[in-house]
Formats: C-alpha cells, structure tokens, sequence
C-alpha cells in the first residue's frame, strides 16, 4: 500500500514537471498556439532585404506586431510581406510602412507611420504607401563610382 502511494506522488510529480517544461518551451520561444490576439494587414514593397519573419512591427517605437510572412508577387515582382498587428491597435488607411535599420548594421524591422485619417483599416486589407529598405552597398557603390 505504501509502495503504490509512493509511485502515485512520484508519477504526479513528473507530471506536473512536463507541463511545466512544455508551457516554458511554448513561452520562451514565443510560439502561439491558438493564433493570438492579432489581425493581419499587407504591404507591397519593392525591396525587402534584410528584413526576416518575425521581424518587429513599429509605431512610434512601440512595437505592435510582428511580420508574419514575406513572399514575391511574380507578376509585379514585389515582395508582399503580411503583418500580424495586435488587436486593439488601429492602423489609419494612410498610414506609410517602411523598412528601417535598428542601429547602424542591426536588425531590419517595419516601422508604420501614422496618418491623419480617420478612416481604418480592416483585418485583411492593405498599406497602399510604403518605402523601401535603404541598400547601403548599393549607395557605397553608387559614390565610389561617381553616380550620385
């Protein structure tokens, strides 16, 4: 009898030590299981380099999405990338989104400015102005090569 009480708190002990690496493995890695509290909009842009899935989506300097997907629009050769911004935070039909630099060789990440509509966009609908990432070799090679 007292045999199998041991076995049970034993058995329910390493339970409950699963559970808990798995809610860790799910938080830490910042995976979602059930899609979160988001909502997507797109952006068309005409290069992309540098930025990568996952990458922070900004406004103001407050981050309120991630980038969830990026991929090429072969009749337009653009790159769409697909935003997962948190419900709650409204983004005005005006808005601009840009690929900017985080330091001086960081990390790429979405920076959305602001417009002064008050019309919103929808979950699914799309950012009609956007702005490129800046091609700092391409720049360099431009001035070494006298066509700036």
């Amino acid at each position: 009898m007292k045999r199998t009480s041991v076995e049970t708190a034993v058995g329910v002990f390493v339970l409950i030590g699963i559970l808990c690496i798995g809610y860790l493995t799910i938080k830490l890695g910042k995976m979602e299981l059930f899609g979160g509290d988001y909502y997507q909009l797109t952006a068309r842009f005409d290069s992309v380099s540098g930025l990568k899935t996952g990458a922070d989506v900004e406004v103001a300097g407050v981050q309120i999405g991630k980038v969830a997907s990026i991929e090429l629009d072969q009749e337009n050769d653009m790159a769409v990338v697909t935003l997962k911004i948190r419900k709650g935070v409204r983004v005005s039909d005006d808005a601009i989104a840009s690929i900017k630099t985080s330091g001086l060789i960081g990390d790429k990440f979405v920076k959305i400015t602001p417009g002064g509509s008050e019309d919103y966009l929808q979950p699914g609908d799309s950012i009609s102005d956007t702005e490129s990432a800046l091609d700092i070799e391409e720049l360099i090679s431009k001035y070494v090569f006298g066509k700036v």
